[in-house]
């Protein structure tokens, strides 16, 4: 029994990366369907109606107005703007490419914490994340133009931006969380991003669906719930019973998942030179994480 319970935070977790891998895939798939803007303010419309249960709990939390610049900072930086970015991105490569990007994330998140936290990064560091950034454009540069990535340069280029806004989430959540339960944090984007998504519907190029199409319009729900509540709540689980550094370390299966996914069900492919790109991104990776840089915590929501 007790062996199960040291294994349970890990398998968490692990299921967690599994989750937030196919967000992805769905996304692709509910773009199939519906436009972009579409498809994300109703997963947040969604998100949104689930954490409506949670508000009993929320009147308790007390409010600081200092914190006020720091809530808006993280939900701008996510759902905002990253939705934004990787909406184009999935729009524009595949969902294996731009799995791999993600892998860039906990790098990014160093080097923020360097600038805007002071925190301290080896040149070690410096050194893996130039020969990750390295491997991403090698990434984008080796992609070939098909149905599924149209432009992977373009969507790369995007997926990277959706990592950098990622990025300043962490920094500002990091500020945020020894004040405001998770649960709160999440919720708050949830409802911030119902609001910012909901005029690109008014827009006549977008507007509002007019049909349903059942594969995508689930894969909305399932990006609502499974992705943001379920996906979440398992890393947070995760995250209350291990060291946040290992927790961290698990972001690193995203990509892995990504690939095996967007082959299984999409029908993607890498080529050879994208599995060297893709292999100079984790060596850089891995060269960073021996800098003896200050970990960070990486807070994901795909």
């Amino acid at each position: 029994m007790l062996e199960q319970r040291s294994l349970l935070p890990q398998i968490s977790l692990l299921f967690a990366m599994l989750l937030w891998s196919s967000s992805f895939v769905a996304l692709k798939i509910a773009f199939q369907g519906y436009h972009p803007m579409q498809v994300i303010f109703g997963r947040m419309l969604v998100a949104s109606l689930c954490f409506l249960l949670f508000i009993p709990s929320f009147r308790q939390i007390k409010w600081r107005r200092r914190d006020f610049k720091y809530l808006l900072t993280m939900a701008i930086c996510e759902p905002c703007l990253y939705f934004i970015f990787e909406a184009k991105a999935l729009e524009n490569t595949s969902a294996a490419q731009a799995g791999m990007i993600t892998a860039m994330l906990p790098l990014l998140v160093a080097i923020l914490a360097w600038v805007f936290l002071g925190e301290r990064v080896s040149r070690q560091t410096l050194v893996g994340f130039s020969l990750a950034i390295a491997g991403a454009c090698w990434l984008s540069l080796s992609s070939e133009t098909t149905e599924m990535a149209p432009n992977p340069l373009l969507g790369n280029l995007c997926e990277f931006l959706a990592m950098v806004c990622a990025a300043g989430y962490t920094v500002s959540l990091k500020h945020l969380t020894s004040n405001y339960p998770p649960l709160f944090l999440t919720a708050f984007q949830a409802f911030l991003g119902s609001l910012f998504f909901f005029p690109f519907l008014l827009v006549p190029a977008i507007g509002f669906p007019t049909q349903w199409f059942s594969t995508p319009a689930l894969s909305v729900v399932y990006l609502g719930t499974f992705i943001t509540l379920g996906a979440y709540g398992l890393y947070n689980f995760g995250v209350s019973k291990v060291p946040a550094s290992k927790a961290a370390a698990f972001v690193n299966l995203i990509p892995v998942f990504s690939v095996l996914l967007g082959m299984a069900i999409l029908g993607e492919h890498l080529t050879t030179g994208q599995w060297l790109a893709a292999g100079l991104v984790f060596v850089g990776i891995y060269i960073s994480r021996g800098g003896g840089a200050k970990k960070v915590e990486v807070a994901t929501q795909g």
